[in-house]
Protein backbone atom coordinates (compact mmCIF):
# COMPACT_ATOMS: atom_id res chain seq x y z
CA UNK A 1 0.00 0.00 0.00
CA UNK A 2 3.01 2.48 0.71
CA UNK A 3 4.03 1.76 -3.00
CA UNK A 4 1.15 3.31 -4.75
CA UNK A 5 1.31 6.44 -1.90
CA UNK A 6 4.38 7.18 -2.89
CA UNK A 7 4.26 6.66 -6.58
CA UNK A 8 1.50 9.01 -7.23
CA UNK A 9 3.48 11.75 -4.64
CA UNK A 10 6.19 11.23 -6.59
CA UNK A 11 4.25 11.28 -9.85
CA UNK A 12 2.77 14.86 -8.39
CA UNK A 13 6.25 16.16 -7.83
CA UNK A 14 7.37 15.01 -10.87
CA UNK A 15 5.90 17.98 -12.65
CA UNK A 16 7.03 21.37 -12.63
CA UNK A 17 5.55 24.85 -11.04
CA UNK A 18 2.68 26.48 -12.51
CA UNK A 19 0.44 29.36 -12.57
CA UNK A 20 -2.62 30.95 -13.18
CA UNK A 21 -4.85 33.67 -13.85
CA UNK A 22 -6.87 35.94 -16.57
CA UNK A 23 -7.45 39.18 -18.29
CA UNK A 24 -10.18 39.57 -21.11
CA UNK A 25 -7.57 41.75 -23.12
CA UNK A 26 -5.37 38.05 -23.69
CA UNK A 27 -2.19 40.63 -22.57
CA UNK A 28 -1.51 37.38 -20.08
CA UNK A 29 -0.28 40.31 -17.32
CA UNK A 30 -2.61 38.48 -14.80
CA UNK A 31 -6.18 38.45 -13.99
CA UNK A 32 -8.75 41.12 -13.00
CA UNK A 33 -11.35 39.62 -10.96
CA UNK A 34 -15.11 40.49 -12.01
CA UNK A 35 -18.36 40.93 -10.03
CA UNK A 36 -18.83 42.00 -6.40
CA UNK A 37 -18.86 40.46 -3.13
CA UNK A 38 -22.20 37.98 -3.58
CA UNK A 39 -23.01 39.14 -6.70
CA UNK A 40 -23.82 35.52 -7.77
CA UNK A 41 -26.03 34.00 -4.79
CA UNK A 42 -28.67 34.87 -3.02
CA UNK A 43 -28.42 37.01 0.49
CA UNK A 44 -29.04 34.04 2.62
CA UNK A 45 -26.69 31.43 0.47
CA UNK A 46 -24.83 34.35 0.82
CA UNK A 47 -24.61 34.35 4.92
CA UNK A 48 -24.43 30.91 5.05
CA UNK A 49 -21.39 30.50 2.77
CA UNK A 50 -20.01 32.57 5.05
CA UNK A 51 -20.79 30.96 8.04
CA UNK A 52 -18.09 28.34 6.57
CA UNK A 53 -15.39 30.82 7.73
CA UNK A 54 -11.84 30.14 6.24
CA UNK A 55 -11.82 27.75 3.46
CA UNK A 56 -8.21 26.10 3.29
CA UNK A 57 -7.46 24.28 0.12
CA UNK A 58 -4.27 22.50 -0.66
CA UNK A 59 -2.49 21.75 -3.67
CA UNK A 60 -1.76 18.34 -5.11
CA UNK A 61 1.85 19.84 -5.81
CA UNK A 62 3.00 23.85 -5.41
CA UNK A 63 1.52 25.80 -7.97
CA UNK A 64 1.78 23.36 -11.04
CA UNK A 65 0.00 24.34 -14.29
CA UNK A 66 -2.36 21.40 -13.46
CA UNK A 67 -6.14 20.28 -13.43
CA UNK A 68 -7.42 21.10 -10.00
CA UNK A 69 -4.77 23.22 -9.24
CA UNK A 70 -4.56 25.96 -12.16
CA UNK A 71 -8.39 26.36 -11.79
CA UNK A 72 -8.82 27.15 -8.32
CA UNK A 73 -6.14 29.46 -8.66
CA UNK A 74 -8.04 31.02 -10.88
CA UNK A 75 -11.24 31.01 -9.70
CA UNK A 76 -9.59 33.09 -6.45
CA UNK A 77 -7.79 35.12 -9.02
CA UNK A 78 -10.80 36.25 -11.30
CA UNK A 79 -12.82 37.02 -8.28
CA UNK A 80 -15.26 33.86 -8.68
CA UNK A 81 -14.75 32.67 -5.15
CA UNK A 82 -15.60 36.23 -3.94
CA UNK A 83 -18.58 36.21 -6.11
CA UNK A 84 -20.00 33.30 -4.14
CA UNK A 85 -19.14 34.37 -0.71
CA UNK A 86 -16.52 32.22 -0.25
CA UNK A 87 -13.30 33.05 1.60
CA UNK A 88 -10.51 31.13 0.18
CA UNK A 89 -7.00 30.03 1.03
CA UNK A 90 -4.79 27.92 -1.08
CA UNK A 91 -1.86 26.08 0.30
CA UNK A 92 0.59 24.64 -1.77
CA UNK A 93 1.05 20.86 -1.13
CA UNK A 94 4.44 19.29 -1.29
CA UNK A 95 3.23 16.33 -3.53
CA UNK A 96 2.80 13.79 -0.23
CA UNK A 97 -0.71 12.71 -1.19
CA UNK A 98 -1.33 11.12 1.65
CA UNK A 99 -0.28 14.71 4.07
CA UNK A 100 -3.14 15.94 2.01
CA UNK A 101 -5.24 13.16 2.72
CA UNK A 102 -4.82 13.49 6.29
CA UNK A 103 -4.75 17.22 6.91
CA UNK A 104 -8.04 17.40 5.06
CA UNK A 105 -9.11 14.40 7.85
CA UNK A 106 -7.80 16.41 10.53
CA UNK A 107 -10.13 19.91 9.80
CA UNK A 108 -6.33 21.51 9.03
CA UNK A 109 -7.41 21.88 5.44
CA UNK A 110 -11.41 21.45 4.58
CA UNK A 111 -10.94 20.58 1.04
CA UNK A 112 -7.75 18.98 -1.45
CA UNK A 113 -6.60 18.07 -4.66
CA UNK A 114 -5.51 14.54 -4.48
CA UNK A 115 -3.88 12.32 -7.43
CA UNK A 116 -6.72 10.24 -8.41
CA UNK A 117 -9.17 8.12 -6.92
CA UNK A 118 -6.77 5.12 -6.41
CA UNK A 119 -4.97 7.65 -3.83
CA UNK A 120 -8.24 8.33 -1.76
CA UNK A 121 -9.12 4.54 -1.69
CA UNK A 122 -5.58 3.41 0.12
CA UNK A 123 -5.68 6.73 2.10
CA UNK A 124 -9.43 5.69 3.22
CA UNK A 125 -7.95 1.80 3.57
CA UNK A 126 -5.44 3.23 5.57
CA UNK A 127 -7.76 4.61 8.37
CA UNK A 128 -8.05 8.10 6.85
CA UNK A 129 -11.72 9.85 6.97
CA UNK A 130 -12.21 11.80 3.73
CA UNK A 131 -14.92 12.39 0.83
CA UNK A 132 -14.40 12.52 -2.78
CA UNK A 133 -16.63 14.41 -4.45
CA UNK A 134 -15.05 15.59 -8.00
CA UNK A 135 -12.96 13.81 -10.23
CA UNK A 136 -11.46 15.52 -13.48
CA UNK A 137 -9.78 12.67 -15.23
CA UNK A 138 -11.02 9.12 -16.15
CA UNK A 139 -6.88 7.81 -17.48
CA UNK A 140 -3.99 7.05 -15.69
CA UNK A 141 -1.48 10.33 -16.16
CA UNK A 142 1.66 7.59 -15.48
CA UNK A 143 3.08 7.01 -18.79
CA UNK A 144 6.73 4.51 -19.42
CA UNK A 145 8.94 6.36 -22.18
CA UNK A 146 11.26 4.43 -24.56
CA UNK A 147 13.40 5.11 -27.57
CA UNK A 148 11.52 4.31 -30.78
CA UNK A 149 13.38 1.34 -31.15
CA UNK A 150 11.76 0.09 -28.63
CA UNK A 151 8.71 -1.81 -30.14
CA UNK A 152 7.33 -4.49 -27.91
CA UNK A 153 7.82 -4.05 -24.05
CA UNK A 154 9.09 -7.71 -23.63
CA UNK A 155 12.65 -6.03 -25.38
CA UNK A 156 12.96 -4.56 -21.42
CA UNK A 157 13.63 -7.58 -19.98
CA UNK A 158 17.62 -7.54 -19.43
CA UNK A 159 17.45 -3.38 -19.59
CA UNK A 160 17.82 -0.50 -17.18
CA UNK A 161 14.11 1.33 -15.84
CA UNK A 162 14.39 4.15 -14.57
CA UNK A 163 11.76 5.23 -11.73
CA UNK A 164 10.75 7.99 -9.55
CA UNK A 165 11.24 5.69 -6.32
CA UNK A 166 8.79 3.02 -6.92
CA UNK A 167 6.88 1.48 -9.83
CA UNK A 168 3.92 2.88 -10.31
CA UNK A 169 1.00 0.13 -9.78
CA UNK A 170 -0.67 1.55 -13.18
CA UNK A 171 2.67 0.95 -15.02
CA UNK A 172 3.28 -2.66 -13.49
CA UNK A 173 0.33 -3.90 -14.26
CA UNK A 174 0.55 -2.64 -18.29
CA UNK A 175 4.15 -4.21 -18.03
CA UNK A 176 2.71 -7.56 -16.62
CA UNK A 177 -0.19 -7.70 -19.32
CA UNK A 178 2.29 -7.57 -21.51
CA UNK A 179 4.18 -10.76 -20.10
CA UNK A 180 7.18 -8.67 -19.22
CA UNK A 181 9.06 -10.52 -16.29
CA UNK A 182 9.73 -7.51 -14.19
CA UNK A 183 12.64 -10.11 -12.08
CA UNK A 184 14.25 -9.20 -15.87
CA UNK A 185 14.02 -5.66 -15.47
CA UNK A 186 16.19 -3.71 -13.17
CA UNK A 187 15.02 -0.62 -11.62
CA UNK A 188 16.86 2.37 -10.39
CA UNK A 189 15.67 5.23 -8.76
CA UNK A 190 16.45 8.36 -11.09
CA UNK A 191 15.45 12.27 -10.44
CA UNK A 192 13.66 14.42 -12.65
CA UNK A 193 15.64 14.94 -15.83
CA UNK A 194 14.24 13.05 -18.62
CA UNK A 195 17.32 13.67 -20.79
CA UNK A 196 18.56 10.04 -19.08
CA UNK A 197 16.57 8.19 -20.97
CA UNK A 198 17.72 9.76 -24.48
CA UNK A 199 21.77 9.86 -23.06
CA UNK A 200 21.57 5.59 -22.41
CA UNK A 201 21.64 5.92 -19.26
CA UNK A 202 18.23 3.88 -18.79
CA UNK A 203 15.89 1.95 -21.41
CA UNK A 204 12.63 3.31 -20.00
CA UNK A 205 11.63 6.09 -17.64
CA UNK A 206 8.47 6.11 -15.70
CA UNK A 207 6.83 9.75 -16.06
CA UNK A 208 3.57 11.62 -16.84
CA UNK A 209 2.17 12.53 -19.64
CA UNK A 210 1.58 16.22 -18.92
CA UNK A 211 5.75 16.74 -17.71
CA UNK A 212 8.60 14.84 -19.12
CA UNK A 213 7.38 13.80 -22.97
CA UNK A 214 7.08 17.86 -23.25
CA UNK A 215 10.26 18.07 -22.26
CA UNK A 216 11.84 15.78 -24.61
CA UNK A 217 9.50 17.16 -27.25
CA UNK A 218 11.11 20.51 -26.68
CA UNK A 219 14.43 19.06 -27.14
CA UNK A 220 13.81 17.63 -30.43
CA UNK A 221 14.04 14.32 -28.95
CA UNK A 222 11.65 11.34 -30.30
CA UNK A 223 10.16 8.66 -27.95
CA UNK A 224 8.01 5.94 -27.82
CA UNK A 225 4.86 6.15 -25.15
CA UNK A 226 3.64 3.18 -23.39
CA UNK A 227 0.10 4.16 -21.68
CA UNK A 228 -1.27 2.01 -18.93
CA UNK A 229 -5.19 2.66 -20.72
CA UNK A 230 -4.42 1.58 -23.99
CA UNK A 231 -3.48 -2.09 -22.31
CA UNK A 232 -7.22 -2.25 -19.94
CA UNK A 233 -5.44 -0.36 -17.34
CA UNK A 234 -8.15 1.64 -15.37
CA UNK A 235 -6.97 5.27 -13.50
CA UNK A 236 -8.26 8.80 -12.84
CA UNK A 237 -6.68 11.84 -12.28
CA UNK A 238 -7.60 15.25 -10.41
CA UNK A 239 -9.71 14.16 -7.45
CA UNK A 240 -11.17 16.81 -4.87
CA UNK A 241 -11.64 15.26 -1.53
CA UNK A 242 -13.12 17.22 1.85
CA UNK A 243 -13.55 17.16 5.09
CA UNK A 244 -16.90 14.73 6.25
CA UNK A 245 -17.74 17.00 9.04
CA UNK A 246 -17.15 19.86 6.84
CA UNK A 247 -19.38 19.10 4.05
CA UNK A 248 -22.05 18.07 6.53
CA UNK A 249 -22.03 21.45 7.97
CA UNK A 250 -21.20 23.41 4.83
CA UNK A 251 -22.36 21.62 2.26
CA UNK A 252 -23.53 24.70 -0.16
CA UNK A 253 -19.84 25.69 0.57
CA UNK A 254 -18.52 23.18 -0.86
CA UNK A 255 -21.24 23.31 -4.09
CA UNK A 256 -19.91 26.86 -4.41
CA UNK A 257 -16.36 26.07 -4.12
CA UNK A 258 -16.63 23.43 -6.89
CA UNK A 259 -19.37 25.59 -8.91
CA UNK A 260 -16.02 28.83 -9.15
CA UNK A 261 -13.70 26.16 -9.64
CA UNK A 262 -15.56 24.75 -12.62
CA UNK A 263 -16.11 28.11 -13.82
CA UNK A 264 -12.32 28.77 -13.83
CA UNK A 265 -11.60 25.35 -15.43
CA UNK A 266 -13.42 26.71 -18.79
CA UNK A 267 -12.12 30.15 -18.39
CA UNK A 268 -8.46 28.85 -18.23
CA UNK A 269 -8.98 26.58 -21.21
CA UNK A 270 -9.45 29.87 -23.41
CA UNK A 271 -6.31 32.04 -20.98
CA UNK A 272 -4.10 29.27 -20.54
CA UNK A 273 -1.26 31.62 -20.36
CA UNK A 274 -3.14 34.45 -18.80
CA UNK A 275 -3.92 31.95 -16.39
CA UNK A 276 -0.30 30.75 -15.92
CA UNK A 277 0.97 34.28 -15.15
CA UNK A 278 -1.37 34.40 -11.73
CA UNK A 279 0.29 30.88 -10.28
CA UNK A 280 3.89 31.88 -11.38
CA UNK A 281 2.96 35.21 -9.10
CA UNK A 282 2.56 32.97 -5.79
CA UNK A 283 5.29 30.00 -6.75
CA UNK A 284 8.78 30.75 -4.40
CA UNK A 285 10.81 28.98 -6.94
CA UNK A 286 11.21 30.10 -10.68
CA UNK A 287 9.51 27.81 -13.56
CA UNK A 288 9.02 28.03 -17.29
CA UNK A 289 5.66 29.31 -17.98
CA UNK A 290 6.11 28.45 -21.68
CA UNK A 291 6.02 24.58 -20.50
CA UNK A 292 3.58 25.01 -17.58
CA UNK A 293 1.09 26.19 -20.47
CA UNK A 294 1.70 23.02 -21.79
CA UNK A 295 1.18 20.94 -18.68
CA UNK A 296 -1.88 22.59 -18.62
CA UNK A 297 -3.26 22.03 -22.55
CA UNK A 298 -1.87 18.39 -21.94
CA UNK A 299 -3.94 18.15 -18.48
CA UNK A 300 -7.31 19.80 -20.01
CA UNK A 301 -6.72 17.51 -23.38
CA UNK A 302 -6.55 14.40 -21.22
CA UNK A 303 -9.61 15.57 -18.95
CA UNK A 304 -11.73 16.67 -21.68
CA UNK A 305 -11.18 13.38 -23.92
CA UNK A 306 -11.38 10.88 -21.14
CA UNK A 307 -14.96 12.43 -20.21
CA UNK A 308 -17.50 9.51 -19.76
CA UNK A 309 -20.71 10.09 -22.10
CA UNK A 310 -23.81 11.48 -20.08
CA UNK A 311 -21.66 12.78 -17.61
CA UNK A 312 -21.04 16.19 -17.01
CA UNK A 313 -16.66 18.08 -15.99
CA UNK A 314 -15.99 16.77 -12.47
CA UNK A 315 -18.36 14.31 -11.52
CA UNK A 316 -17.49 11.14 -10.27
CA UNK A 317 -19.76 8.43 -9.86
CA UNK A 318 -19.26 5.37 -7.74
CA UNK A 319 -19.11 2.90 -10.81
CA UNK A 320 -15.28 3.74 -12.06
CA UNK A 321 -13.92 3.98 -8.55
CA UNK A 322 -14.90 0.71 -7.79
CA UNK A 323 -13.63 -0.51 -11.15
CA UNK A 324 -10.10 1.46 -10.05
CA UNK A 325 -10.84 -0.45 -6.50
CA UNK A 326 -11.28 -3.78 -7.95
CA UNK A 327 -8.01 -2.97 -9.59
CA UNK A 328 -6.01 -2.24 -6.49
CA UNK A 329 -7.15 -5.27 -4.62
CA UNK A 330 -6.05 -7.29 -7.42
CA UNK A 331 -2.55 -5.22 -7.48
CA UNK A 332 -2.43 -6.16 -3.73
CA UNK A 333 -2.40 -2.47 -3.13
CA UNK A 334 -5.45 -2.80 -0.91
CA UNK A 335 -6.88 -5.55 1.08
CA UNK A 336 -10.60 -4.84 0.04
CA UNK A 337 -12.90 -1.73 -1.63
CA UNK A 338 -13.83 0.49 1.50
CA UNK A 339 -17.90 1.30 1.44
CA UNK A 340 -17.78 3.65 -1.24
CA UNK A 341 -21.72 4.72 0.00
CA UNK A 342 -19.11 6.44 2.69
CA UNK A 343 -16.31 7.54 0.37
CA UNK A 344 -18.10 9.16 -2.79
CA UNK A 345 -20.21 11.43 -3.03
CA UNK A 346 -21.32 11.01 -6.57
CA UNK A 347 -24.53 13.58 -6.59
CA UNK A 348 -23.04 17.17 -5.82
CA UNK A 349 -20.96 17.72 -9.09
CA UNK A 350 -24.21 16.83 -11.25
CA UNK A 351 -26.24 19.17 -9.13
CA UNK A 352 -24.52 22.32 -10.10
CA UNK A 353 -25.54 21.92 -13.76
CA UNK A 354 -28.78 22.08 -15.57
CA UNK A 355 -28.86 20.79 -19.32
CA UNK A 356 -25.23 19.81 -19.10
CA UNK A 357 -24.60 23.57 -18.45
CA UNK A 358 -22.62 24.92 -14.88
CA UNK A 359 -25.30 27.05 -13.11
CA UNK A 360 -23.47 30.42 -12.88
CA UNK A 361 -25.32 32.82 -10.80
CA UNK A 362 -26.79 30.28 -8.14
CA UNK A 363 -30.31 30.47 -8.11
Amino acid sequence: MDRLRTALALGAAALLLAGCGGSDDGAGGGSTPTGSRGSAVSAQRCEDNEGAGKITYVTGFQYQASASILDPIAAKALGYFDDVCLDVAIQPGTGETAQNAQLVAAGTAQISSIAGNGDVLVNVANGVDVQAVAMFGHVPVATLMTKPDITDLKQLEGTTLGQKGALPVTIEAMLRANGVDLSKVKQVVVGYDPTVLVRGQVQSLTGYKSNEPLTLAAKGEKITEWNPEDYGVPGSMATTIVNPAFLAAHRSAVEDFLRAQLKAYAYCEDHAAECVADAAKLSQAGYDSEHNVQVWQTETKLVDGSLPSGQVLGQIDDASVRTEGDFLVQQRQIDAVPDLSKVVVPDLVPSLYADGQLVWPVP
